[in-house]
């Protein structure tokens, strides 16, 4: 037993590297809210449940320390690359909360944001909150879990993936986000073109009113109702782009 016991410690090792790596950024389970203890807890756990599964993958051991740690290094890059990746799609939800609350007339309604870790419009952080709980209640924790195990097959343990490559997936899954983002906005678009154009005519018809202060109430309220309309749709859209980023992995 005693033999085994350095190539048992660099298995594991090798594992929590890369299994780490991804829940530090995962979304639902990497988030800033969540005390540190409990990611690192949970990320060991999981590291000691699969780590028999993953272990034969697994390269042998190097006799020279530089190249063991090189391989930890790789490990860990290739880990921080997913996870950073799926974080990205959380993103969306701040694109679209900013858009729609410059619509809305509530973009300069700020609150602190869990998942940004920063101040962020009041409209993107119930978007970061709702599309959270949307995550966690469809089990879709569960297929980014599956896609972290998965990674193993995408990627050799042990080698430095391709920074091309993995520039060019960051760009695309930003790209994505973004435009995401605009389409979950988009119904809020189009009302504030109308209604910003409505004001422009009736601001011509009646240069002595005070349009913007009349019309600021009746902006929001009906923003908030299309927003409430169209949440359902939102979830939707962002929740199948997920599954289907967790799903190109598995």
């Amino acid at each position: 037993m005693i033999p085994e016991l350095p190539a048992l410690v660099y298995a594991a090792g090798l594992v929590f590297a890369r299994l780490g790596s991804i829940l530090m950024l995962l979304p639902g389970f990497g988030e800033p809210s969540i005390p540190v203890r409990i990611r690192l807890a949970f990320a060991l756990l999981l590291c000691l449940i699969m780590g028999p599964i993953i272990a034969p993958s697994l390269p042998a051991m190097p006799a020279q320390p530089l190249v063991m740690a090189g391989m930890v290094i790789s490990e860990v890059i290739t880990g921080l690359m997913i996870g950073a990746v799926a974080r990205i799609f959380m993103s969306t939800a701040a694109v679209a909360g900013q858009v729609i609350g410059m619509q809305s007339g509530l973009a300069m309604a700020q609150s602190f944001d869990p998942s940004q870790g920063q101040q962020g419009a009041l409209i993107a952080t119930f978007l970061n909150l709702t599309f959270l709980l949307v995550l966690l209640a469809t089990n879709t924790h569960h297929m980014l879990l599956q896609m972290a195990v998965n990674s193993y097959q995408v990627f050799e343990p042990g080698g430095m993936p391709s920074m091309t490559d993995a520039a060019e997936w960051a760009l695309n899954a930003f790209i994505d986000a973004f435009r995401i983002g605009v389409q979950l906005a988009s119904p809020l678009i189009l009302y504030g073109l109308l209604f910003y154009l409505a004001l422009g005519i009736l601001s011509r018809l009646m240069p002595q009113a005070q349009i913007f202060f009349i019309a600021m109430p009746s902006n929001i309220m009906v923003g908030l109702i299309i927003l409430i309309i169209a949440l359902g749709a939102m979830s939707a859209v962002w929740l199948e782009r997920m599954q289907r980023f967790a799903m190109d992995m598995i």
